[in-house]
């Protein structure tokens, strides 16, 4: 029976709508998270009767008769809207306001990119991220720092001790992609390209339509709990309805075994 296997379809979309919505939740305090959204399409269509066929010598069904079959998620895309700011007054703590994402060299030697950046320093005095992964440029901070400024376009200072002018430590260079959404997430916070994303553009924050640094602030989730409420209230119903289609074709079937 061909509802049966529709209404299944349903349930497995919504079922994976539900992971996605409990996703972000559960992400709602990561730094720098990205909310995703589940994206559904109709499947193959069985047509049955062609639209604009002939019914007559002078006239043409005008809809024709297609049956449907079914739904299925066909991806999961992350919007990367600005999430809020949130001030802690840590000097390592970066945030990026507008475009663009920070470069994080990976143990293997690959690229790797976030928009998290609560960076500490490790015992080589390097600047890196929660799991001890570099920031590229490399960014190392010598000891006996007072103080240390980042600039809106990545200049990064440090004033040591026993000195009157800041020394400059480097530049903080972020990447861009005409696809952000193409990016492939792998944990820890960090994306890595894919061949969706496009290849990074790498530019000064502040130049090229890149969004400038927030020394002492960090980006939260861009996760609204109010409507994540809302579709996981949504995702319950449509994922009762399909649970009702499948009972109802059943109950359909058993009509048929007991009068045939």
């Amino acid at each position: 029976m061909q509802s049966l296997w529709i209404a299944k379809t349903g349930l497995d979309a919504q079922q994976t709508r539900m992971a996605v919505v409990s996703n972000n939740l559960a992400n709602v305090n990561t730094v720098g998270f990205k909310r995703g959204r589940a994206v559904f399409e109709d499947l193959l269509y069985q047509n049955i009767q062609q639209a604009g066929a002939s019914t007559s010598q002078d006239t043409e069904d005008p809809t024709g008769l297609t049956l449907g079959a079914g739904v299925r998620i066909v991806s999961t895309e992350k919007h990367f809207s600005q999430g809020g700011r949130v001030d802690t007054g840590d000097s390592l703590d970066l945030m990026i306001e507008g475009r663009g994402f920070f470069q994080i060299l990976l143990p293997d030697g690959n690229q790797a990119y976030t928009r998290d950046g609560s960076f500490q320093v490790d015992s080589d005095g390097r600047m890196v991220t929660s799991n001890g992964y570099e920031v590229q440029p490399a960014i190392t901070i010598p000891d006996g720092v007072i103080s240390m400024r980042v600039s809106r376009d990545g200049l990064v200072e440090a004033t040591l001790a026993g000195q009157t002018n800041p020394a400059v430590l480097g530049s903080i260079q972020i990447a861009d992609f005409i696809n952000p959404s193409g990016l492939t997430p792998r944990g820890q916070n960090l994306y890595v390209e894919s061949k969706a994303s496009g290849t990074p553009q790498i530019s000064t924050p502040g130049l090229d339509g890149l969004g400038e640094l927030s020394q002492g602030a960090l980006e939260t989730s861009n996760v609204n709990v109010v409507e994540e409420l809302v579709s996981m209230i949504e995702t319950q119903r449509a994922y009762e309805m399909n649970s009702k289609s499948i009972s109802v074709s059943d109950q359909m079937l058993q009509y048929l075994n007991n009068n045939l």
